[in-house]
């Protein structure tokens, strides 16, 4: 449906990305399917999800009946809090992979630090395990302080590639965006849109939008692409689905970047949860 190619990002491993994906956080099951094989037909080839969404086997339905090969194609999941520890998290993998139908996955995550449980570190063997093995091609986090990411390198000599946390222009995460640049850690978004606020209504961002004929979204979609964010909007609408990522074409001006950087909240614009203290099932 369009000429637009995501930009492929570089891991330190060697592998790469595509800049922009879809992710499928609260999309049921039996929708799943549906919406992310509209995803693939809008050019989406890197596709989010996760063991706690309950949408594995729906993602998995999408991929065997996709027109898309395989190799064309990156898949992320993410073990779960409750799977975390070196024989869960194995175990964990090996569910997600039979609900997904997968042979090998492009990227597995730990979703959640949880730092009272203090498993992250022996969950983290267990990613490099399955990575060591084949099983997986890049290894990486979620929701981890960069104290955490450095611990993970201290105890292992393993850095992940990416770290997936919220962000989104009222809580930009810019100190742990310059920490992660500074050890080759790619930034990945999500909530990338600012969901449970009132980004997309903000008049700086409303007048962007209007000065490239674009809509708010696509602004703030092109606002992580020039940061070098890895972003991945979610919707189950066909039309916004193909409006996300056609945020691809918007290019900003540094008056836009400046714009839209002065929109920063801090710790005020947080809408989840902290993961330095958060821990839950």
């Amino acid at each position: 449906m369009t000429n637009l190619v995501p930009p492929e990002l570089s891991f330190h491993d060697g592998n790469t990305i595509p800049q922009l994906g879809y992710g499928v956080w609260k999309v049921e099951d039996d929708v799943a399917a549906d919406v992310v094989q509209q995803a693939f037909a809008a050019g989406y080839r890197h596709i989010d999800t996760a063991k706690i969404y309950g949408n594995e086997e729906g993602v998995g339905r999408a991929i065997e009946a996709a027109e898309v090969p395989r190799e064309d194609m990156f898949i992320t999941t993410k073990v779960w809090n409750a799977d975390q520890g070196f024989a869960e998290t194995l175990a964990a993998f090996d569910a997600s992979m039979d609900r997904l139908g997968l042979e090998y996955l492009d990227l597995y995550l730990i979703h959640w630090l949880q730092p009272k449980q203090g498993k992250y570190v022996d969950t983290w063997k267990a990613l490099i395990e399955l990575q060591r093995a084949g099983r997986v091609k890049s290894i990486g986090v979620c929701n981890f302080t960069a104290e955490a990411l450095a611990e993970l390198e201290e105890a292992t000599g393993v850095l992940p590639v990416i770290n997936q946390v919220e962000t989104h222009p009222y809580f930009p995460q810019t100190e742990l965006r310059a920490f992660e640049a500074s050890k080759g850690i790619l930034h990945q978004s999500w909530s990338p849109l600012g969901q449970g606020s009132d980004l997309l209504a903000d008049p700086a961002l409303v007048a962007i939008a209007q000065k490239h004929d674009a809509t708010v979204a696509q602004v703030v979609i092109a606002w992580h692409l020039a940061l070098g964010n890895v972003v991945i909007p979610k919707s189950v609408t066909p039309s916004r689905i193909v409006e996300n990522y056609a945020g691809l074409g918007v290019s900003l001006d540094e008056g836009d970047l400046a714009a839209i950087n002065a929109l920063d909240k801090g710790a005020e614009g947080r809408i989840a949860a902290d993961p330095a203290t958060s821990d839950f099932a």
